[in-house]
C-alpha cells in the first residue's frame, strides 16, 4: 500500500496515478489524484486498418509505441508540475486477438472486436445448440467480436497456426508485456470478455478452448483486476521517463472501467456511452446471466461485475446522415467541419416531433450487437412517406439508436436489475436532442459526466483503490462530478413506448432480408466446411 500525499506547498495534488487506456483508435493517458480530479490527459492515435471487407485490425507495434508515448508525455508534465507519479493502472479494449511469442512480442496484428470474419462460426454454434451454454458460462455472447469465435475461424483456416503459436492474447496482454515483461498475464475482466473464460468457475472453459483449438498454456495467467504487478522494466522506464519498478496495476477492460470513470458503480445507476458506437451497463455484486441472452457479463473486481449491452451504431448514424443527406458538392467534411455539419442536422431534427411523424429507423449501418447479436443485420427506414424530409430521417436515426438502448434496459428489467438513473458520456452527449431522446426512450433521468475521460479515469480510480488511496469503488461515485439531470418528457415517453414494439417486429420480420442483402453473406459452399470443422472437433472430444 502506498501512503498518498494529497496536498503540495502550492495546494495541488502531489501523488498521482496514471490511467492508461489502450483503445481501438487511440491510447489515452489520464493523470488523477486521490481526490479523483483529472490533472492531465494526453492521447496518441493510430489507424484502424481495414485491409479487406470483414477485417478490422490494429498494428501491434503502433499500440506499443502509443502506450510508451502517452506515458512519457504525461510523466513529463507531471514532473513540470511537481507531481509524483506513484503508479500506473491499465485499461484495454476488449475482444482483441493477438498471436505472441514466448517473450510476449507480437507475431501479427491485433484482430479487433469489429472484425466479423467469424460470422459462420457463430452461426454454427447457434445452429447446433452450443451457443447457449457457452454464453451462460462465459458471460460473452456468441458473436464474431469475441476471441473465441476469432480463434475458431482461424482454426478452420490454418489449424497448425492456432496450435503452434506460443501465446494467444489481446490488447491487455500486449501492453503488460511491453511495460512489465515477465509471464503471460491477463486480468479477469479482459479474460471474461474473451468467450473462453468460465466466469462462475473462475478458469478457462474446457469446451470453449476445444472450439477454439487452444490449450490452457497458450492463454494468460488470470489475475484479479486490482493485482499490482512487479513494476516497470528498465527499458520501459528509460522510454517513459518514469522510475524502474514503478507499480503497475493490471486493471480491467475499457467497458467496465467506463462505469467507474463516470461514477456509475451502484446497481441502480447505469452508464451509457454515446460515441461512435454505444453501450449501457450496470454494476452488480455477482455474475448475472440474462435468461434471454441479450446481455454480456464481465468482471470489474472480485465482488463487482458489469452487465450490459453494446450497440454498434450511435453517433456514427448521424455522421452517415451528414455524408448521405447533406447538400452535395465539395470534399467530404472531416474534423471540426464534420462536427459542425452533424450539429446543423441535429438542430434541424429538433423541429420534428417525437416519433418522426410515423417514421422508424432500424439503425444497423454497422451491423448490430445487443440485443440481437446477429451478424449481417443492415439498416432500414420503415414507413417512409413523401412528406418526410431530411430532418425526419435524422431524428428517426437518433430515435432508433436510443430505442436499441431502451431494449437493453428492458433486458435489465427482465433480469431483475432495476435502474433509476443514467450517467452518460461520449461525444453525442453534447447534443440536447440526443439527451432528450435518450431520457424519453429510457424513461429515466440522464446526467452527463463532467469529465469525458471515461475508461482512462476509471483505470486511474481503480489504481487508486488497488494502491490504497480509495477504500472501495463506491467512493468513486462521490468523486466524479455530473451535471443536472435531463428529465424525460412524459408525452415523448408514451410515443417511444408505443413505437418500440414496432421496431422489434420490424427487425424480426426484416432480419432475414437484411442479412441476405449483406455483401458479406457466406456462400452456400462455405458453410459445410465450418460445420465439418467444428463437428469433427466434437467427435475427437468424445474419443470417437
Amino acid at each position: 500500500m502506498i501512503t498518498f500525499c494529497e496536498e503540495s506547498v502550492g495546494g495541488g495534488v502531489v501523488d498521482v496515478v496514471i490511467g492508461l487506456d489502450s483503445g481501438t483508435t487511440a491510447t489515452k493517458a489520464v493523470t488523477a489524484g486521490a481526490d479523483g480530479r483529472v490533472r492531465d490527459v494526453t492521447s496518441v492515435g493510430y489507424p484502424l486498418q481495414v485491409p479487406a471487407p470483414g477485417r478490422a485490425e490494429l498494428d501491434a507495434g503502433a499500440l506499443q509505441r502509443a502506450a510508451i508515448g502517452a506515458l512519457a508525455d504525461v510523466a513529463r508534465r507531471a514532473r513540470e508540475r511537481g507531481d509524483a507519479v506513484v503508479g500506473i493502472s491499465l485499461s484495454a479494449a476488449m475482444h482483441g486477438l493477438l498471436p505472441m511469442d514466448d517473450a510476449g512480442s507480437p507475431l501479427g496484428p491485433v484482430i479487433t472486436w469489429a472484425d466479423d470474419r467469424a460470422a459462420e462460426q457463430a452461426a454454427v454454434l447457434r445452429a447446433d445448440g452450443r451457443a447457449a451454454g457457452l454464453h451462460d458460462r462465459t458471460g460473452t455472447p456468441v458473436h464474431p467480436m469475441s476471441p473465441l469465435l476469432k480463434l475458431a475461424w482461424q482454426l478452420g483456416q490454418d489449424p497448425d497456426r492456432v496450435t503452434d503459436v506460443p501465446r494467444w492474447g489481446g490488447v491487455k496482454e500486449l501492453v503488460v508485456a511491453t511495460l512489465v515483461g515477465g509471464p503471460h498475464l491477463v486480468d479477469r475482466s479482459c479474460a471474461s470478455a474473451s468467450g473462453l473464460y468460465d466466469i462462475h468457475a473462475g478458469r478457462w472453459d474446457d469446451e470453449a478452448m476445444h472450439v477454439a483449438g487452444v490449450r490452457p498454456g497458450q492463454l494468460g495467467e488470470v489475475l484479479p483486476t486490482t493485482a499490482v504487478l512487479p513494476g516497470l522494466t528498465a527499458d520501459a522506464a528509460r522510454a517513459t521517463g518514469l522510475p524502474a519498478g514503478l507499480p503497475v496495476v493490471i486493471g480491467a477492460s475499457d467497458g467496465v472501467l467506463a462505469n467507474v470513470g463516470i461514477g456509475a458503480v451502484r446497481s441502480d445507476v447505469a452508464a451509457v456511452s454515446l460515441g461512435t458506437s454505444g453501450a449501457m451497463r450496470v454494476v452488480v455484486p455477482a455474475p448475472v446471466v440474462d435468461p434471454g441472452r441479450r446481455l454480456f457479463c464481465y468482471a470489474l473486481t472480485e465482488d463487482r461485475w458489469v452487465v450490459g449491452g453494446a450497440v454498434n451504431n450511435a453517433g456514427s448514424v448521424v455522421r452517415w446522415a451528414a455524408r448521405a443527406l447533406a447538400e452535395p458538392g465539395g470534399p467530404e467534411p472531416t474534423g471540426p467541419e464534420a462536427d459542425a455539419l452533424d450539429a446543423r442536422l441535429l438542430a434541424e431534427a429538433e423541429g420534428v416531433p417525437a416519433g418522426s411523424a410515423g417514421l422508424l429507423c432500424l439503425p444497423y449501418l454497422l451491423g448490430e450487437r445487443a440485443p440481437w447479436w446477429r451478424p449481417g443485420l443492415r439498416g432500414a427506414y420503415v414507413g417512409l412517406r413523401r412528406e418526410h424530409g431530411r430532418a425526419h430521417l435524422v431524428r428517426a436515426a437518433v430515435e432508433g439508436v436510443c430505442q436499441q438502448l431502451a431494449l437493453v434496459r428492458e433486458a435489465f428489467a427482465a433480469t431483475g436489475l432495476p435502474v433509476r438513473e443514467v450517467r452518460a458520456t461520449g461525444g453525442s452527449t453534447s447534443s440536447a436532442l440526443w439527451l432528450r431522446v435518450l431520457a424519453a426512450a429510457l424513461d429515466l433521468p440522464v446526467r452527463v459526466a463532467d469529465s469525458p475521460e471515461g475508461a482512462g479515469l476509471g483505470a486511474g480510480l481503480l489504481g487508486l483503490h488497488a494502491l490504497g488511496a480509495l477504500p472501495d469503488l463506491e467512493a468513486a461515485t462521490g468523486l466524479v462530478q455530473v451535471g443536472d439531470p435531463v428529465l424525460p418528457e412524459p408525452a415523448d415517453v408514451e410515443v417511444y413506448e408505443r413505437l418500440r414494439p414496432l421496431m422489434v417486429r420490424s427487425t424480426t420480420a426484416l432480419g432475414d432480408i437484411l442479412t441476405a442483402l449483406d455483401d458479406g453473406t457466406p456462400s452456400a459452399n462455405s458453410a459445410p466446411h465450418a460445420l465439418s470443422m467444428i463437428h469433427i472437433g466434437r467427435r475427437r472430444r468424445r474419443g470417437d
